[in-house]
């Protein structure tokens, strides 16, 4: 792809036309004391397995979890800056927890294209997240993407 492209990606996010099977892009972020309190405090999540560390010795984690939102907004990031990028619309996602994510680990979060729909402008990409080599979250999302083919504006003459 040439730099053109990645510059458009970058600013705009890639076109529908642009994607190709296969590709993929990350974010990573180290889940904080203060990403899970604040993320209590935005979703009202405030089950004591992730804030009570004493409760949380009594569970079958021994200890504090993340809620799983938080690790799974990840994959969000990278659909919405990254893969298709800016301009993309996040239509559906599907999730399944496979292991748990602790204060202080770090999230992975990668998508990959799997197929592309080209009468739907439409892409869906493989979901993960993991922390190290453990997959601790995966799933399948469908996106839509802009086509980088003229679309009228209302108004516009055909």
């Amino acid at each position: 792809m040439n730099t053109l492209h990645h510059l458009r990606a970058a600013t705009r996010g890639y076109c529908f036309e642009d994607l190709a099977v296969g590709m993929s892009a990350s974010f990573a972020k180290t889940v904080t004391e203060a990403d899970i309190l604040l993320f209590s405090g935005v979703c009202g999540d405030t089950n004591p397995l992730h804030l009570n560390q004493v409760y949380a010795e009594t569970t079958r984690f021994k200890g504090r979890i993340s809620q799983g939102m938080l690790s799974a907004g990840l994959i969000s990031a990278v659909i919405g800056t990254r893969l298709p990028g800016p301009g993309s619309i996040y239509v559906s996602q599907n999730l399944r927890f496979t292991a748990p994510v602790r204060p202080g680990d770090t999230v992975t979060a990668r998508v990959t294209v799997a197929e592309l729909i080209p009468e739907r402008n439409c892409t869906i990409l493989r979901t993960r997240c993991t922390v190290g080599d453990q997959i601790v979250i995966k799933g399948e999302a469908v996106v839509l993407v802009p086509s980088n083919q003229h679309q009228p504006a209302p108004g516009d003459a055909v």
